[in-house]
């Protein structure tokens, strides 16, 4: 067995991903119909590392470049039974429960804005992904100056309520 690490590349400013596993050559169809129902205006790209018959990267998307990137990047990493969703306009946060919930979905490694690197096993039969390094190594601990930014952040997103009269 060979221990690789494969960088996810060329992923748009502002873009986010979403790595995962699942088990069946329809999961990118799934994956397209969960995305576009939970939200219509966003531009994404899906790629599906196909393990059995042809072994084919398939791909999917209302975004011709985020496509193209996703599919290049399942290749580069070519662990079988991996699908890669790369999404502008919008947040993992967004989808990620509706897409944990595609019947064919079994784990997923990671949802970020961050760098990415894949580690991935390689051995005669293939390839399989054993985990992720999702960002940067920690500078120190959240001091009261992090926390009123993480929380302005977070009420700027929308994602809380702002209680300030």
């Amino acid at each position: 067995m060979e221990l690789k690490t494969v960088k996810i590349k060329n992923i748009p400013e502002g873009a986010n991903i979403i790595l995962g596993q699942s088990h069946f050559i329809k999961t990118v169809e799934d994956i397209y119909e969960v995305i576009v129902t939970s939200l219509p205006s966003v531009k994404f790209g899906i790629a599906f590392v196909e393990s059995s018959g042809a072994c084919r990267v398939r791909g999917e998307g209302n975004d011709a470049t985020l496509k193209k990137i996703a599919l290049e990047n399942a290749l580069d990493i070519g662990a079988g039974h991996t699908f890669l969703i790369i999404l502008q306009e919008a947040y993992p946060i967004n989808i990620l429960n509706a897409v944990k919930m595609v019947p064919e979905v079994c784990r997923i490694f990671c949802a970020t804005a961050n760098p990415v690197e894949v580690i991935v096993a390689e051995t005669e039969q293939g390839r399989g992904i054993l985990g992720v390094v999702d960002g940067m190594k920690p500078t120190g601990i959240e001091q009261e100056e992090d926390i009123k930014w993480r929380k302005a952040l977070l009420r700027k997103l929308g994602y809380k309520l702002d209680y300030r009269p």
